[in-house]
């Protein structure tokens, strides 16, 4: 089991790393490839690209989900960590808009479609592969290996860029050194690649297809006889993705742009917050082990509702400490709501159409209201001139998980296996 996790978590942060990268530097790439004389423009241009690649996700999730439950996981999230290495690759060679002019955005807009594609099979893949490999009373805690690799994944790319920072002038970091840290992504590839043509198949997987129980058409069985489940999970879900994209993509442009603070000290200080993510989440999975997924989830919704708005306060009152208490607390309170998460979308799923089911459900709301956040907010903030409306963004969606959780029925048992 340890073997199955620390592999599960080393390829799924790789491909995170990856992914992440480029709302972590947006504020560079929002420059070089969409000039212009508003730099908030520019901003949103950037973030709409962002959120291109997140369309994509849904389209990667109902494939590499049909991959992963006809053919198993093991060659799903082979095939999904190459498709995110290769493009990220190229946008740290790719040229820019002073060089071949509208032909750089559209190059970058078409690599963030294939990393999204990607992302949408190799993250909700990862989150099926350890959790059926986990004993019946571990499930969560097990499972938040995989929400604790992405925060790891982020983690090392905000750090990637924090070393090339220290180590260039400012002008050669924004000429060609921020492009380092997405070339370093042909390596982490390979490494990711070789990790996961080492796994074991799911032994879930492997008895569904000795039994002949895998499903010979997983998205039109999902939709025929699991709606009420997908659409819980997508509902539960889009309670992760909006607060855990302004934590780990929008905190650092809202920071630098909108703040005034120094990117170096911004990503400093986000970077924290997300060792805070890192290290809270697998607690709140032992304790969702414990007393149920539920509660959990429940706790977390209110949690946001309620210290939404002092988070953004502290964020907007300046210095070190503030702005970092402030972004500690909305780690944590992310990681205490994702803990469960993981475990929560695999047992509402069969094995037969399990990874297609997680897929399809957990890249929808990812896509739909997780990568439209850093646009939305840093519209919102433009029209309105409220530097805290973010927190309100989240309250909003908190309030509607609340609702769908009223329709989510927490069957966990820790003597029962996976169905």
């Amino acid at each position: 089991m340890k073997k199955i996790v620390i592999s599960g978590m080393i390829g799924n942060a790789l491909e995170w790393y990856d992914f992440a990268l480029y709302g972590q530097l947006a504020a560079i790439i929002s420059k070089l490839y969409f000039p212009g004389t508003d730099a908030y423009t520019s901003l949103l241009l950037a973030f709409g690209v962002f959120a291109a690649g997140f369309f994509m996700r849904p389209v990667g999730g109902v494939v590499f989900g049909y991959i992963g439950d006809k053919f198993g996981r093991k060659t799903s999230l082979i095939l999904s960590i190459l498709c995110m290495a290769i493009p990220t690759t190229c946008i740290g060679l790719m040229p820019t808009y002073a060089q071949i002019g509208i032909f750089a955005p559209i190059l970058l807009t078409v690599i963030r479609l294939l990393q999204g594609l990607a992302l949408g099979g190799g993250s909700s893949g990862c989150i099926a592969f350890i959790v059926e490999h986990a004993p019946d009373n571990r499930r969560a805690l097990a499972g938040s290996a995989a929400s604790c690799s992405m925060g790891i994944g982020i983690l090392c790319g905000l750090l990637a860029s924090h070393a090339v920072i220290d180590l260039l002038p400012q002008e050669d970091f924004e000429s060609w050194g921020w492009r380092i840290p997405f070339i370093i992504s042909m390596f982490v590839g390979m490494i990711a690649l070789y990790i996961r043509n080492h796994l074991h198949e799911s032994p879930k997987y492997l008895e569904a297809k000795k039994e002949g129980k895998l499903s010979k058409a997983p998205l039109r069985e999902v939709f025929a006889k699991y709606r009420t489940e997908l659409f819980v999970a997508i509902g539960i879900y889009m309670n992760v993705t909006v607060p855990f994209y302004i934590l780990v993509i929008f905190m650092n442009s809202y920071m630098v742009e909108t703040l005034k603070y120094p990117l170096k000290e911004a990503i400093l200080i986000n970077a924290i917050g997300i060792l805070s993510y890192i290290i809270i989440t697998p607690f709140f999975a032992a304790m969702a082990d414990k007393i149920g997924r539920k509660p959990v989830l429940i706790g977390g919704s209110v949690a946001f509702i309620l210290l939404g708005y002092p988070i953004f306060w502290l964020l907007g009152q300046g210095g070190f400490m503030m702005p970092l208490c402030g972004q500690i607390i909305l780690a944590s309170i992310v990681g205490a709501y994702i803990a469960p998460i993981p475990a929560v979308l695999v047992e509402l799923f069969p094995t037969s159409v399990r990874l297609t089911g997680v897929a399809v459900s957990y890249n929808f709301s990812a896509a739909v209201f997780g990568g439209t956040t850093p646009l939305v907010c840093t519209m919102l903030i433009k029209q309105t001139g409220m530097i805290a409306l973010p927190a309100f963004y989240i309250m909003i969606f908190s309030i509607l998980c609340l609702i769908c959780l009223s329709y989510f029925k927490d069957n966990y048992n820790p003597n029962k296996a996976l169905s």
